[in-house]
């Protein structure tokens, strides 16, 4: 079994000796012997107190709170439990950091890629980007009252060539169209679009957001900011903006 010096144990865990030495004398990590001559000596069994102990403090856990932790009949159970909440703090500060560099990866390739940009026009993308979880959550549930229309459509229409019952078609139809209505008010009340000449955020009508050609990420509005006609970015509305088309 390993042993280990006070200066073996300082540098291992990150910290001084005069550290590991303080917690001796404040009887938190007392050294399992001592040698001949005096010195500390640590087994691994110290060693990963001495760890824990330099995991506590830094979630500024005071000493004599440790002193206290570490003497409890069942101490892992507590420090289990601060260990998976570090983890899922971690975790949450890995996903946000690999957020931000997913939008400084899309920033670099724009910049990289357009010959005349402004900073309007990365401010564009910016927003684009913060606004895509709530806008992937609109078309979710686009998607969902879509799914639910297509599956009473091709139920109904089963029934009356298989069974040739044609009422269920028409109580589909009762179903699905009022749902259909819902679905593109729903849509259209929350999410806009950037004009890519003034940059401004703007609600088309609903009959001119209906009838509009688009692709899945644009649509072929009239800016009602400056008049421009063309394809326009589409976002989520902000909130004061929502149910003003």
């Amino acid at each position: 079994m390993s042993k280990y010096t006070t200066g073996e144990m300082a540098k291992l865990c990150g910290v001084s000796v005069l550290t590991v030495q303080y917690y001796d004398t404040r009887g938190i990590l007392i050294p399992s012997e001592l040698s001949e001559g005096g010195r500390r000596i640590y087994s691994e069994d110290d060693l990963r107190k001495m760890k824990i102990i330099c995991f506590l403090r830094g979630l500024d856990m005071s000493i004599d709170n440790i002193g206290e932790l570490l003497k409890e009949e069942n101490p892992q159970n507590v420090i289990s439990i601060l260990l998976e909440q570090q983890e899922q703090s971690i975790r949450s500060e890995i996903t946000e950091r690999q957020e931000k560099l997913a939008a400084l990866t899309e920033l670099k390739k724009f910049v990289n890629g357009t010959e005349n940009f402004s900073i309007e026009s990365i401010g564009d993308v910016a927003y684009q980007m913060n606004n895509k979880k709530k806008l992937r959550k609109i078309r979710g549930i686009m998607l969902g009252a879509g799914i639910i229309i297509e599956l009473i459509e091709v139920s109904a229409i089963a029934i009356w060539i298989a069974k040739g019952i044609w009422m269920p078609f028409v109580l589909g139809l009762c179903i699905m169209i009022p749902l259909g209505i819902w679905a593109s008010i729903y849509y259209m009340d929350r999410v806009a679009y950037i004009c890519p000449e003034c940059h401004e955020i703007f609600q088309p009508s609903k009959k001119e957001n209906f009838f509009a050609y688009h692709t899945p990420t644009t649509r072929r509005l009239t800016c009602s900011c400056c008049g421009h006609k063309g394809y326009c970015i589409e976002v989520a509305a902000p909130e004061e903006k929502e149910s003003q088309a």
